[in-house]
């Protein structure tokens, strides 16, 4: 359209004043991003850059943008303008917004011919892109899937050298956080896993403390996991939090059962609760005697104040005192 139709405007990311114009175009001159974290998790596989059809159809088959058709054609256009990189027209933020819009247009290419956007500098750069998909999705309205959410920071840290701590900073999330995604997203990637309803599974077997410890234990297991995750035996993430992670308690000889075979989580559950794991009393003593061994336990009682020093001392000698007769009690 004319530039004389073309409102001047600005928009601020990451705390830059970004010169924007506002205005119309013809939705069919429009291209879709395929870094976009969430056409990357559905249709952007094996590295394989999708073709601008490939992607409409995969978006177009998705239950929001069908949510958006409907949504779109109730309003008569869209709330929220698209937002596109001049230059090449890529549609940075909006593409769900975009497949509806094409949709729409099949059935009637005169009124959903043109479509709003705020047309951003076409140089702009990378990490301002990545930036301001953040601010969206992560700070603002959420609405990526955790997988989509770790899918954008991985990117981030692997192809443009972004620190977890510049990222949290930029988020507004805690260092822990970020690397929390980072890690169950790197797992999937490590393991070929690339399903995004799987997420809950593997973010479940890599939260606890034991499953640290049996991972480095049984270097065989992640794969034991993914493969009893494809195969349908580990059925969903509460599977995990219920089953996987009472064998991986049970110790060395309830895993090496769990990883012998397929069909193995009966058996290797029935060798956890022999050794105790349901009994609420030897958890608690195990999870103690855990305690007390880890590496830094001596320091971290070497660098309190003498008065909490003094105190620790004192629950030390009441406790071996009190062992002494339990022990003599239960015979």
């Amino acid at each position: 359209m004319n530039s004389s139709n073309w409102i001047e405007g600005s928009l601020t990311i990451s705390g830059r004043e970004i010169g924007v114009r506002n205005g119309v175009m013809r939705q069919s001159d429009l291209r879709f991003y395929v870094d976009n974290p969430r056409i990357y998790s559905i249709v952007r596989r094996d590295e394989v850059s999708p073709t601008q059809g490939e992607i409409e159809r995969r978006l177009q088959m998705m239950d929001h943008v069908k949510q958006l058709i409907q949504s779109i054609r109730a309003n008569g256009g869209l709330i929220d303008p698209l937002i596109v990189r001049d230059g090449d027209l890529v549609v940075l933020e909006g593409n769900s917004r975009l497949a509806a819009y094409r949709a729409l247009a099949t059935a009637d290419p005169i009124t959903w011919g043109n479509v709003k956007v705020t047309l951003l500098p076409s140089n702009i750069s990378e990490r301002l892109v990545f930036a301001l998909l953040g601010e969206y999705h992560i700070i603002g309205r959420k609405d990526w899937a955790p997988y989509e959410q770790a899918g954008y920071l991985y990117r981030r840290v692997e192809n443009q050298g972004v620190t977890p701590q510049r990222i949290a900073n930029e988020m507004g999330m805690t260092v822990n956080a970020v690397n929390k995604l980072l890690e169950v997203y790197r797992f999937m990637v490590d393991q070929g896993e690339d399903d995004v309803n799987r997420w809950s599974y593997y973010e479940e077997y890599l939260k606890p403390q034991v499953s640290k410890r049996a991972r480095e234990r049984h270097p065989d297991l992640d794969s034991v996991v993914v493969a009893k995750v494809n195969t349908g035996e580990i059925e969903n993430a509460v599977a995990v939090r219920n089953q996987v992670m009472k064998i991986l308690k049970g110790g060395d000889k309830s895993i090496r059962i769990f990883t012998s075979g397929p069909g193995t989580i009966e058996r290797a559950l029935i060798s956890a609760a022999d050794r105790g794991v349901d009994n609420p009393w030897l958890s608690r003593l195990k999870r103690f005697r855990i305690q007390l061994s880890e590496d830094n336990t001596v320091a971290e009682f070497r660098e309190m104040n003498p008065g909490h020093r003094q105190k620790a001392e004192f629950e030390f000698r009441k406790i071996e005192a009190r062992l002494k007769r339990l022990r003599k009690e239960i015979g």
